[in-house]
């Protein structure tokens, strides 16, 4: 087996598991999840509808590059939200099942191990079983680097180990708005890194890159010419304004060509289709066209069902909207209701509250979660399992994560147990 395995964390809710599992929940209340971020908002009925008129294309293979159709939408999509000239539905988009899986295909696909000649000193130093014949003997140089945010998504970690890359870790703490403070990276980290994870908006923090942030990232990946992996799944959930994004800023910085630019959406949040599989990575053909080629031996092709059903979904705005505004008002409840109860900070978008624990509980957030579970039968995430300790800091430590999936009905009955339980 793989020796790198074994180096995986646990993933969030296997710890969560774990720390629960002496715990008993208050059976005097219903159950109410606000760990895992599973949008439970009503499903787009009419993509359903297309999906049901199509099951009979389940019998046809789907090519890799999926329908064109699809890609077209997805270009549309992107030029109309992200104020782009033009994207090649040829070249730069890529239908995906879920960004989940393309995240962690990606980083295997453009991870390089280069090679360094052994001089020919260090050549007659070798055993003689060892000697060079007709092709010189090479040595691998340092793991390349892989920079991502702290707290993250996992799979960008678990990727990262998995592709032998080394992981650098950068805090998103409230000192700098729950944003990388990119300047504190040094120099010899940036030479060896091939690849930077952005998550905007930010899971779990909610934080949105500005286009000087952009602007800023742009500049050293052309410097160090490492690729720019921008998670943007939970652009659609926003307050008042729309989040800007890679492509956008590339855009508006005459990047057309989007260089070492590639970004990630999906229809699980945007339309509460998380079952569906569906997304697509978009941005620099010259790292699209590899990476499909890639996906030929190693990714999962579309259902063509699913990828008409995605046509549909890409299409339309209504039910975006609608679902938007739910969030908004879901928010609104929170804030008015507990606002003065926890230290509660409005994200500038997503669907995640990103709470400082109450003294209370010593700040603890394990304490925090395991009293949720037992007292209200609330299910929240710990912010530690979404961190790494670094310097002997984890900034997850003392933050929980809710995700306000939850109906506006039960997300009234979670505030008032909450209530309780802070003892208002």
């Amino acid at each position: 087996m793989n020796h790198n395995l074994t180096t995986l964390h646990p993933y969030p809710f296997a710890k969560m598991a774990i720390l629960l599992a002496d715990s008993t929940p208050a059976y005097n209340y219903s159950e109410i999840k606000l760990g895992i971020g599973e949008p439970k908002h009503e499903l787009p009925a009419f993509v359903l509808d297309v999906l049901r008129e199509n099951l009979d294309k389940i019998s046809q293979y789907p090519t890799t590059s999926g329908l064109f159709e699809l890609r077209q939408t997805i270009a549309h999509w992107l030029e109309k939200r992200f104020f782009l000239n033009h994207l090649d539905p040829h070249s730069q988009v890529l239908p995906v099942m879920g960004t989940r899986e393309a995240i962690f295909s990606l980083v295997q696909a453009v991870i390089d191990h280069p090679k360094t000649v052994l001089s020919e000193d260090e050549a007659n130093q070798l055993p003689a079983h060892n000697q060079p014949s007709a092709q010189p003997l090479q040595k691998a140089d340092e793991a390349p680097t892989i920079v991502m945010p702290n707290p993250f998504y996992q799979i960008y970690e678990g990727a990262a180990i998995l592709a032998q890359a080394t992981p650098y870790f950068m805090p998103c703490s409230i000192d700098n708005d729950f944003k990388g403070d990119y300047r504190t990276v040094p120099r010899d980290v940036w030479t060896r890194t091939q690849l930077l994870f952005v998550c905007s908006p930010n899971n779990p923090t909610g934080s949105v890159m500005t286009m000087d942030d952009w602007e800023h990232l742009l500049r050293l990946s052309d410097q160090y010419g490492f690729i720019i992996a921008s998670d943007e799944c939970y652009s659609e959930l926003y307050f008042d304004r729309a989040p800007i994004g890679l492509l956008q800023a590339c855009a508006a910085l005459g990047r057309h060509n989007f260089k070492n630019c590639v970004v990630f959406h999906s229809l699980s949040k945007r339309s509460n289709l998380p079952g569906l599989r569906s997304g697509f990575v978009a941005g620099d053909a010259d790292i699209l066209q590899p990476y499909l080629q890639y996906r030929t031996y190693q990714g999962c092709a579309m259902p063509i069902p699913h990828q008409l059903a995605s046509i549909a979904a890409w299409e339309d705005e209504k039910h975006v909207a609608r679902n938007r505004a739910l969030y908004q008002e879901k928010f609104a409840l929170w804030m008015s209701e507990l606002g003065e109860l926890l230290d509660l900070r409005m994200p500038e978008a997503g669907f995640y509250f990103w709470v400082k624990v109450p003294e209370q509980f010593d700040g603890d957030d394990e304490i925090f979660v395991k009293a949720l579970y037992e007292q209200a039968n609330i299910h929240a995430l710990a912010g530690r399992y979404l961190s790494r300790e670094v310097n002997g800091k984890n900034p997850g430590q003392g933050y929980v994560r809710i995700a306000l999936v939850a109906s506006v009905e039960e997300s009234r009955e979670a505030i008032s147990r909450i209530r309780q339980l802070l003892g208002a």
